[in-house]
């Protein structure tokens, strides 16, 4: 076969691909999102807040950069990076040594980076007390991670020059889990894991990626297939439900099933 027809094959079986994903688009426009237990939310560049009600996002009150839903609860950070979470209908100020830049709350337990990309986390217990104001989180060594995210076994990060790293035997009374273990034939900007430990990532070209095989007998997966959502690149990434929700490099949102 020649490379062309080689070339046209593969694109053939990407277009396939794509109309196979069956997206929608939602009116609005983020640049993050994230869902968890069925509930969605997201920030814009504004940094105004949306909580997905109904059949479209809704500005409820607030200023965040980054929030997050799930079994921990729903927390987001601020633009300076202070974090919070939600109790009884409003977003309250959790005290965090230096803040965090990013927060998930995707399993039982709390965990972030800060902007000297140190991982901190909080277990399970903690967190349901409250946490408060001197509750103490675990700073975890052996990587400095730009983005980190939980599921019910594993929690996934990113470096700074977009390495992925796996850490393994997390639970909901230790947060630290074992050491990190990079993934090295893996290469992303964002990484999430969902509440079911699926892991859903963004490389730095936009390019849309799941990792296959991940359970609990193997949390870290087989290898990586690209999934096409969006025309011209994606920029952010959310699974729950059965449902996958991505924001485009536009901004624009999509839920594909």
């Amino acid at each position: 076969m020649k490379a062309g027809q080689c070339i046209l094959l593969l694109f053939s079986c990407q277009i396939l691909y794509t109309q196979a994903l069956e997206c929608e688009v939602i009116p609005g426009t983020l640049k993050q999102i994230d869902a968890g237990l069925g509930s969605v939310g997201g920030v814009n560049n504004d940094s105004e807040v949306f909580l997905f009600l109904g059949n479209s996002f809704t500005k409820i009150r607030g200023s965040l950069k980054h929030i997050t839903i799930g079994p921990a609860g729903q927390f987001g950070v601020s633009p300076e990076n202070t974090v919070f979470k939600f109790q009884s209908g409003l977003f309250r100020q959790i005290q965090v040594s230096g803040g965090l830049k990013q927060v998930d709350a995707g399993s039982e337990i709390v965990a972030g980076v800060n902007s000297l990309e140190d991982v901190l986390c909080i277990n399970k217990d903690t967190n349901n007390n409250g946490p408060p104001a001197n509750a103490a989180w675990t700073q975890l060594t052996g990587g400095r991670l730009k983005y980190y995210s939980c599921g019910p076994y594993s929690c996934w990060g990113v470096n700074f020059t977009d390495n992925v790293f796996l850490k393994r035997n997390v639970t909901s009374s230790s947060c630290g889990g074992s050491s990190f273990s990079e993934i090295v034939n893996g290469s992303l900007s964002m990484v999430e894991v969902a509440t079911d430990g699926s892991v859903y990532g963004v490389d730095y070209q936009g390019a849309l990626m799941q990792r296959l095989g991940v359970s609990q007998s193997n949390p870290a997966g087989t290898e990586w297939q690209r999934v096409v959502a969006c025309p011209f690149g994606h920029k952010h990434v959310t699974y729950d439900v059965g449902i996958l929700w991505v924001i485009c490099f536009d901004g624009s949102i999509r839920r594909c099933t």
